[in-house]
Parts: structure tokens; sequence; C-alpha cells
């Protein structure tokens, strides 16, 4: 039998932010700005790895190393410049504080960089339901290794038995089974409902609002009463 469900742990780039497409053409400028022809498709599909993975998944080994970081840099300039018109999915702020209602600990178990996360949690404007938060600055390894929800789990206080994960990509599925971590995944990230469920997420929600509807009959609402 599983333990008392105490915290939810929330990524929120795609998650609880409509900003995935705001990345796949920032890297798609990073890439040009170097000569690399990368396809947008091409880019969306690796949007939730970490920048580091994405460029080794997307330029292949026989790249020119010495130009990763700057590749990065770019991407980061770039995205910037679309921080004023991020934007909280509706039902996201709802969601965050239901589950604060409900008597648990919510932790935004995000990657982002330190300086885009304070964007992304101005968009989401929901500090005060918000427990604990992560940057790319607490993780050695970038998802889909599971080294952020290491890091969120410390940063609560809590245990991976006694947590579940909301996510809405397959790296996020994955990090999550690295540590037994059950995810209820949101497809408005751009993965389909049909990706996540055979990466493993247990169950699947059209958007952050569809999971706040569904709240008492989602994994988060079942556990709490078990």
């Amino acid at each position: 039998m599983p333990a008392p469900l105490a915290g939810v742990l929330f990524d929120v780039d795609g998650t609880l932010v409509d900003s995935t497409y705001f990345h796949t053409l920032a890297w798609w400028h990073a890439f040009r700005r170097f000569d690399h022809d990368v396809r947008m498709n091409a880019i969306h599909r690796c949007i939730g790895m970490g920048g580091d993975k994405l460029v080794d998944s997307l330029l292949g080994p026989e790249r020119d190393r010495s130009q990763d970081q700057e590749v990065m840099d770019t991407h980061a300039a770039v995205f910037s410049t679309f921080w004023p018109h991020l934007r909280a999915f509706d039902g996201a702020r709802g969601l965050l504080a239901r589950s604060r209602d409900a008597g648990l600990k919510v932790v935004l178990a995000s990657s982002a960089r330190e300086q885009d996360l304070g964007a992304l949690r101005a968009a989401l404007g929901a500090d005060e339901v918000v427990d604990a938060a992560t940057s790319s600055a607490d993780a050695e390894e970038s998802k889909p290794a599971p080294d952020i929800l290491v890091a969120a789990l410390k940063a609560a206080g809590l245990e991976a038995s006694e947590v579940l994960f909301v996510g809405d990509a397959v790296w996020d599925v994955q990090a999550a089974a690295a540590l037994g971590i059950t995810t209820v995944g949101v497809a408005s990230g751009g993965y389909s409902g049909a990706e996540l469920t055979d990466a493993g997420a247990a169950e699947v929600f059209d958007s952050p609002r569809d999971l706040l509807d569904g709240f008492e009959g989602s994994l988060i609402g079942k556990r709490l009463r078990a």
C-alpha cells in the first residue's frame, strides 16, 4: 500500500506555464546563429531535456563541442526576450492552491535557470502556495536524469514514496520513474496523452484546468483518501 500522500512535485515549463514553443523558437535561433539547420519539430521533441542533452541529441557527437556553451547561452538570451509574454495555463494557479488547501506540500520541481524561474514564477503568481522550488543550479545532471527531483524532495523534506509528480514531457516521466515516483501527465506542452502514457504516466489530463476540475477523481485525490 502506498505511503500517505504528503506533497506534489510540479514541473513548470510546459506544465504550468505556456513556454514550450518559446523555448523551441529560442533554440532554433541559437542553432541558426552557429549555422546549424535544425528543424523546429525536431527541437520540440527534445524540449524538457536539459540543455546539454538537447544539444547533444540534436547536433550529434561529431559537432564542434567548443560551441556548445555559446549555443546554450544564445538560447537563454533569446528566451529571456519572451519573458513578458509568458502566461500561466488556465487552472495552473488553482491547481497549486487546491493541492495546498488539501494539506499537501507544493513543490516547483523546475530545472529552469534561476533567472528564467523568476519569470516563470511571476507568470504563475502563486508564490503564496508554493512551499519550495528548484532551479538548474540544484542538479548536477539534467533530465531525464532524476537529479532535479532529488533536489526538490530534499528542499521540501519529502520522500519519493509520499509524493506524486505532475509533468508534461516524456523526460519528466522518465526522471520520476527512476525514483519510483508516479507521474500524472498533462498534455499541455505538446506531447500527446498517448506518448505520456507509453512513457509510463499513470494517468493523463489534457491541461492543468482539466486536472483541477477532476482533482477528486485524479490520483492526487485518490491518494489523499487512501
